[in-house]
């Protein structure tokens, strides 16, 4: 066996972390956090160990019970004991934050108090103390042990105080602490796979990406002009859009919104504000996060067919492992965003800024000095807008980040008052946001291009018996309802009434699966239209679908039913009627489903949405632009903008105490306690075996980047229960290997799957229409 030796790998991760730190003024910090890192390896109990079992998994310290063998502790008490006696006055502070970073580079952040876990508790164990203590007993290098390299500045700490904005000095921490653990990750990966390490090289510059992106936009041009649709009211408006776009790029870094209604062109003209922004102020790349998983796979691969598979990271899995049972090969498979182009989640990018796990938080350092750009940010997490907001702050003005709120309802989000303090937000200063577009209102009037068709009573709900006969009287006709089940329950009502070109969508399909449906709509669209202009019998096209549809898929319908929900949803399912324009108006008839939404945010979003238009007056537009500032200001009017208290948790205490643990755990978008996901056998057809060959891979090799890239398109979400049931009836099992917590359809059952509805469970955690994110 070939060893790693311990003196070249501290040397090389304080190297490497120090640079990545430097991006934010804290090399030397990082430094001295990687050099001092994995000292307790030293102690004479660990290099038995190590040596005796020859597991590459031996030195994964959540995988040790043995307290001889653990080895996270000894820097930490190393940094309290020889800063103290460097320098009494600032050396413990100093130390404080090491602590931090070395005690969790495995185990992740920690609470500094608190329960046992906690690390002021755990420094004060006994068995704590003897790791030092025998750590120093070994011969360790002086160059490690007291390094002759400059002290971090306790000044650094000053500017990151949290004064102005709770939570900098936290942020501060898990942006070391970032670049502490991907520099572990990485020089152990050199180690272990080398030629990995090359692949990370060679990413193409933002300026190519920009000149490929322009080539892309001309042909689109060159395309709509052949069409003869160049002089059309959308086409030219969106012409405008992108225009504005590239002019304002120009302006320094910041915040900007780019408020443009749904199907104005607002995906690749706010890339391209992205990339010229981003090569002409030297940014490093750009984070395009969006808020459903199940139309990422859609805007990434419209970014691949521009730049190429290398260039684009998709990253929205939430296949992470324990760190308590992780392995070599796992830790290797977690995604750092060191791609020039990343395309997420707002699960993914939000949770990681409040993530306490290695696994998390290891991507972090390479926000500095991008561009973010937030695609529909509207759905921004109303019980969590408080910390969201201040950490976008912080994100702006501590590291670098210029910030893109791209939505067709731009949100509130700038400071206001009230009496209630914790329905205040603490937000944007006023001009603080520079809008890309200067007349948002002449733009909305110009892009009018639906009627908007409200039902008599708000009140009166009607039954998807009375619903399902009109819906499937259209021949074209998209249907959007608020839960999973709602549109399983209406899909077979209107089964009854016509079997021909009906289609389905939820988050209980797998994104393949969502993927290849949305296409497959998209060509009977195509079809059909063509068929109309040759004066051809068209074959009818009926959708139901939950709101997943209602952000980035371009797909375009003569009328269109939602479900009574928040304004901008609305006004998102609107922007899939009529949206190219074709028609003189579309029809959006909006009705009360027979259930109302669950109590929560929903509710609130469905009643702001009631008192907005029940003070209409006479003859006015329901969706006018003017309606979502008033119906932002009643959201957020009415919720708890902190709803778990994530800013005091993070807010320091005097002696730099922070609850980085219990925020994190506190901070679940999606309930990681209540949801597990399933790895399904879609299959296109009866010969496509591609799903079984990864799984296969997977057991046989273990985790790897590119193959957890394949398998999150086969992935879905279900709730612990439901998955308890599935387990005990043998229709799922765990799936072997180094990443525990997944679980697999059964092999030989076909009846779990449903080729047209997806998997038969009850319900799941991160239904899009359960929350909004």
């Amino acid at each position: 066996m070939q060893w790693h030796g311990l003196n070249e790998h501290l040397q090389k991760v304080s190297a490497l972390a120090a640079e990545f730190a430097t991006e934010f003024g804290a090399g030397p910090w990082a430094a001295l956090a990687g050099l001092w890192h994995d000292l307790g390896k030293f102690r004479e109990g660990f290099q038995r160990y190590i040596r005796q079992c020859g597991d590459p998994d031996a030195h994964i310290e959540g995988r040790i019970s043995d307290p001889e063998k653990t080895h996270s502790a000894a820097g930490a008490l190393w940094a309290q004991q020889y800063l103290a006696e460097v320098d009494k006055r600032s050396g413990p502070v100093v130390a404080r934050v090491l602590s931090y970073l070395i005690a969790g580079h495995h185990a992740g952040l920690a609470d500094w108090l608190g329960d046992n876990a906690s690390l002021n508790n755990r420094f004060a164990r006994s068995d704590t103390q003897r790791e030092l203590s025998t750590t120093l007993a070994a011969d360790i290098p002086s160059a490690i042990l007291k390094p002759a390299a400059p002290l971090p500045d306790i000044a650094d700490l000053m500017r990151c105080r949290d004064n102005e904005i709770p939570g900098r000095f936290a942020l501060w921490v898990r942006m070391l602490f970032s670049c502490l653990v991907d520099a572990d990750f990485l020089d152990t990966e050199a180690f272990m796979s080398p030629g990995k390490t090359e692949t990370r090289q060679g990413f193409m510059r933002l300026e190519d990406m920009e000149a490929l992106l322009d080539v892309r936009l001309s042909d689109m041009a060159k395309d709509v002009a052949a069409r003869g649709e160049a002089d059309g009211k959308v086409n030219r408006k969106r012409t405008e859009v992108l225009r504005a776009c590239l002019a304002k790029a120009e302006l320094p870094p910041g915040v900007f919104s780019l408020t443009v209604p749904t199907g104005g062109g607002k995906t690749l003209s706010s890339l391209a504000f992205a990339l010229r922004h981003a090569a002409l102020h030297g940014k490093r790349r750009v984070v395009y996060a969006i808020p459903y998983t199940s139309i990422i796979e859609q805007t990434a691969g419209i970014f691949r067919g521009i730049f190429g598979e290398d260039n684009v990271i998709e990253h929205h899995s939430n296949v992470d492992a324990d760190e308590t049972q992780e392995t070599a090969r796992s830790r290797l498979a977690c995604e750092n965003w060191d791609a020039p182009l990343v395309v997420t989640t707002n699960v993914q990018l939000l949770e990681s800024l409040f993530a306490s796990r290695t696994s998390r938080c290891r991507k972090l350092h390479n926000l500095v000095g991008s561009v973010i750009v937030l695609d529909e940010a509207q759905l921004l997490p109303v019980a969590y807008l408080q910390p969201v907001v201040d950490v976008l702050r912080l994100l702006v003005k501590d590291y670098g980040v210029t910030l893109v709120l791209c939505t067709a309802t731009q949100p509130a989000l700038k400071s206001r008052s009230s009496f209630d303090q914790a329905r205040a937000l603490r937000g944007f200063a006023a001009g603080e946001v520079c809008e890309i577009v200067d007349d948002v209102p002449g733009l909305y009037a110009d892009l009018e291009r639906v009627r908007i068709h409200l039902p008599a009573d708000l009140k009166t709900p009607r039954s998807w018996d009375d619903l399902a006969p009109e819906i499937a009287a259209h021949d074209a006709v998209l249907a959007i309802v608020g839960r999973r089940a709602d549109a399983r329950e209406l899909y077979a009502r209107m089964k009854m009434e016509s079997r021909d070109g009906l289609w389905h969508l939820s988050g209980l399909m797998c994104a393949q699966h969502r993927s290849d449906t949305i296409a497959a709509i998209k060509g009977a669209l195509l079809a059909r239209r063509e068929a109309l202009a040759l004066g051809r019998a068209a074959a009818p096209i009926r959708v139901v679908s939950t709101q997943l549809v209602e952000a980035g898929v371009d797909i375009d319908f003569p009328v269109v039913y939602r479900a009574l929900a928040g304004l901008d949803s609305i006004a998102q399912a609107a922007g899939r009627c009529n949206r190219e324009g074709r028609l003189a108006h579309g029809e959006v008839h909006v009705f009360v489903p027979p259930k109302a939404p669950p109590p929560g945010l929903l509710r609130m979003a469905e009643q702001a949405t009631r008192i907005v238009w029940a003070g209409l007056p006479g003859g006015a537009d329901p969706m006018g632009v003017e309606r979502f500032a008033e119906y932002f200001r009643r959201l957020y009017g009415d919720a708890r903008l902190d709803e778990k208290g994530i800013c005091g948790l993070l807010r320091a205490g005097k002696e730099a105490d922070v609850a980085f643990r219990t925020a994190a755990e506190k901070f679940r978008l999606i309930d990681e306690q209540e949801g597990a996901t399933i790895f399904v056998r879609y299959r296109r057809d009866e010969h496509d075996e591609v799903i079984d060959m990864w799984l296969h891979t997977l057991r046989r090799n273990g985790p790897e980047r590119w193959l957890l890239h394949k398998l999150q398109r086969y992935g879905v979400t279900i709730y612990r229960n439901d998955l308890q049931r599935l387990l005990e009836q043998g229709d799922v099992e765990p799936l072997a290997g180094d990443l525990p917590g997944l679980y697999v359809q059964s092999a030989g059952n076909d009846l779990l799957y449903d080729k047209v509805l997806g998997i038969n469970a009850d319900g799941a955690p991160g239904d899009p229409g359960s929350f909004v994110l």
